[in-house]
C-alpha cells in the first residue's frame, strides 16, 4: 500500500486571486471573532468579492473552513512523506519502529487540531459523514494502516484500528476532552491508546 497527496487542482489566475483574498478575509475575521460567528456575507464583504463568487468557490462555511485548512494539512503531509523522523520516514536515518512513528503522528496531529480546532470542528461536522469525506481522512487513515500494519502480531487488523485511532482524534471528540479534562491529559489519553501498536 502506498501513501500518497493528491496535488491541488489547477485554477485561472483570477481565480487564484480571488481565492486568496477570500481565505485571507475569512482567516482574519475568524480570528477576531470566532468561527461560529461570521458569516459567509461578511466573509465576501471583506473580501470585496460578490457572494456568488463566494458561494460557487466554497458553498458553505464549512467548505471555506476546509479550504483554510487544506495548507496546513499539506505542510502535515508533507511532513509525513519525507520530513525527518519519527514522524516522516527521515533522510538515510536508521529505521524508526512503526510505533515511534505513530506516536509522532498522534503528537503533530494534536498539535494542528488544537491549534486550529474551531476550523477542523466545523469541516468535520457540517453535514453527516462529512470527515469521512475530506481528502485529508483517507490520507491520515492510509498512513496509519500502513503503520499498523508493519505492526506485524500486535496489531491483528489495521485498517479498522486506523479507523479506531483517528476516531479519538476527532474535533468533536477533542473539543469534549479539552473542555473536560484539559489539554496535557486528552494528550495523554491519546497516547495510551496509541499504545495498542507497541510490542
Amino acid at each position: 500500500m502506498e501513501l500518497m497527496r493528491t496535488p491541488p487542482p489547477k485554477e485561472r489566475a483570477d481565480a487564484a486571486r480571488n481565492r486568496v483574498k477570500v481565505l485571507d478575509a475569512a482567516a482574519a475575521l475568524f480570528a477576531r471573532h470566532g468561527v461560529e460567528s461570521v458569516t459567509m456575507d461578511a466573509v465576501a464583504a471583506e473580501a470585496g468579492v460578490g457572494k456568488g463568487t463566494l458561494f460557487r468557490r466554497f458553498g458553505d462555511k464549512a467548505g471555506l473552513a476546509v479550504a483554510l485548512l487544506n495548507e496546513r494539512e499539506r505542510d502535515l503531509q508533507d511532513a509525513i512523506l519525507s520530513g525527518p523522523s519519527p514522524l516522516g520516514p527521515g533522510d538515510g536515518d536508521a529505521p524508526v519502529p512503526p510505533y515511534e512513528r505513530l506516536h509522532a503522528f498522534a503528537d503533530a496531529y494534536l498539535d494542528y487540531a488544537l491549534d486550529h480546532l474551531s476550523l477542523v470542528r466545523m469541516s468535520e461536522t457540517a453535514s453527516p459523514g462529512a470527515r469521512y469525506r475530506i481528502g485529508a481522512y483517507g490520507f491520515w487513515h492510509r498512513h496509519l494502516t500502513i503503520l499498523l500494519d508493519q505492526c506485524g502480531d500486535a496489531v491483528p487488523d489495521g485498517e479498522a484500528a486506523a479507523h479506531a485511532l483517528l476516531a479519538v482524534l476527532g474535533a468533536e471528540h477533542l473539543t469534549a476532552m479539552v473542555e473536560s479534562v484539559g489539554t496535557e491529559r486528552t494528550r495523554a489519553c491519546v497516547h495510551t491508546l496509541f499504545d495498542l501498536a507497541r510490542p
